[in-house]
């Protein structure tokens, strides 16, 4: 009998900023009664992140050194500022919805984490410009199709509790696993993040 070498362990990888886990859970909160329809999933609050690099299937023994990387990121605030309107994409037929930032630090740090886990061959930056945001929902596919079921949904504005800038806490590698019921995500590494002085001075 030939000898089959040992199959290698990979899994499904990304990395995130988290916010708070109160602001996660009134962001679910409000999206269940504000996205109402059979065809919308919404995600848990616990499944609420930002995604800076989705590294897909990577060797699991490689997990190590995008620990390293994370460990040598320079902890720094990165404040998200939520647009009024929760965005529908694509517009016409939308296959999710999600919170949209303007985040000159979330663009500034995905670059830097870009450029430091391509440079090991871990991740291979994206052509299109780097969106921040945040996805609240998902919309089911139609029946025996991958097309998203047509929904009638009209993305609403954020209330004026949750129209403020949020604090990124912490940045995060994900392992996402695959389950019927939607995607699980177990957090492997993190790096926490200082909240950002000028905003909570703002506030006194």
């Amino acid at each position: 009998m030939a000898f089959q070498p040992e199959r290698e362990e990979r899994v499904r990888l990304f990395v995130a900023l988290d916010v708070a886990p109160q602001l996660r859970a009134e962001l679910a909160g409000w999206a269940a009664g504000e996205l109402v329809d059979p065809g919308v999933r919404l995600l848990p609050a616990e499944s609420l992140h930002v995604t800076l690099c989705f590294l897909g299937s990577v060797p699991e023994r490689r997990i190590e050194e995008i620990e390293e990387i994370l460990a040598g990121l320079e902890p720094r605030p990165v404040p998200l500022e939520p647009a009024p309107q929760l965005a529908a994409k694509p517009r016409s037929r939308p296959r999710f919805f999600a919170v949209e930032f303007e985040s000159p630090g979330a663009t500034e740090l995905q670059a830097e984490l870009s450029t430091r886990l391509s440079a090991r061959g871990l991740y291979e930056p994206e052509r299109r410009p780097y969106w921040p945001h945040l996805t609240l929902a998902k919309v089911r596919p139609e029946h025996g199709s991958r097309r998203p079921r047509r929904v009638r949904v009209t993305p609403p504005e954020l209330p004026g509790s949750l129209a403020h800038t949020f604090d990124s806490v912490r940045i995060a590698l994900y392992r996402s696993i695959l389950r019927p019921t939607g995607a699980e995500y177990v957090p492997l590494a993190t790096l926490e993040l200082p909240p950002d002085a000028s905003a909570e001075a703002g506030k006194r």
